[in-house]
């Protein structure tokens, strides 16, 4: 694995030198913009929206647009001069339960892997956790934005788990039709508890896979070996759901019969 950042943990005043390596693996399958009669490749080119001049890397900056659209260049110095003994240090500044973290905050899992000298801190911290049942509260930037995170074990590693600050939440109420006068029938409640209770089982991630990825690249390497002209795929036939004003203790009903079936 690559390290995406070096920096080190605040612990009190321990200091922990550490390497982050990214803990998660993409799905995305990567695929050109071509041209679709000849297969030539599509080129990106950074264009000056004034004189329509190509602009070489070396001359780009970033810019603070203002209100009257005049720009505020800001470079890498400027951004060190926010918080510079914060640019490579993830400040443990709480240690909190992890049950009191709402999953809508949790969004970026990373691997923290201590340097040869820092072995046994790292080890220290990593009990030192386990011990309380509790998680550290952090604050880390990287590339350029800060961010909030929790230190956790994981059986002998200890993560870096990215979470939301309160204010990249959205509202639920911004969505204008979630219900909140609607009367439900204990009849339906219970049917619908019922399919729950049919459906429940244990977690286990090792059961669930991205079908969509292997039945890509199945696809595309069937398409690749293809000789001759192509047949056209038959449509996909539609499956079946039930419409709104449908009776819903009927929908019930046949979900839980294609349950058990």
């Amino acid at each position: 694995m690559k390290a995406i950042w070096k920096g080190s943990i605040s612990f009190g005043l321990v200091n922990i030198p550490i390497k982050l390596y990214s803990g998660t693996n993409s799905h995305n399958i990567n695929l050109d913009m071509i041209r679709q009669k000849d297969k030539c490749a599509i080129q990106y080119v950074r264009v000056c929206k004034k004189d329509g001049q190509e602009v070489p890397w070396d001359e780009i900056a970033k810019g603070y647009r203002k209100e009257n659209g005049d720009y505020v260049v800001i470079d890498k110095n400027d951004f060190a001069k926010i918080a510079p003994e914060k640019t490579q240090t993830i400040d443990i500044f709480e240690f909190i339960k992890e049950e009191e973290i709402p999953s809508k905050y949790l969004e970026k899992p990373y691997i923290v892997e201590p340097s040869k000298e820092s072995k046994k801190v790292y080890a220290l911290l990593r009990e030192a956790l386990k011990k309380s049942e509790k998680v550290g509260l952090c604050k880390f930037v990287m590339r350029t934005t800060q961010h909030l995170g929790i230190l956790k074990v994981e059986e002998d590693a200890i993560l870096l788990i990215q979470i939301r600050f309160n204010d990249e939440l959205r509202d639920p109420e911004e969505a204008t039709l979630i219900p909140t006068d609607v009367t439900i029938s204990k009849k339906e409640l219970d049917m619908a508890l019922t399919i729950i209770d049919q459906l429940t089982d244990t977690f286990d991630p090792s059961k669930y896979k991205d079908t969509y990825k292997e039945e890509l690249i199945k696809m595309i390497k069937a398409k690749a070996s293809a000789k001759g002209k192509e047949k056209p795929e038959p449509a996909p036939r539609k499956r079946k759901t039930a419409a709104a004003k449908d009776d819903l203790l009927e929908q019930l009903k046949a979900s839980l019969a294609a349950i058990k079936n």
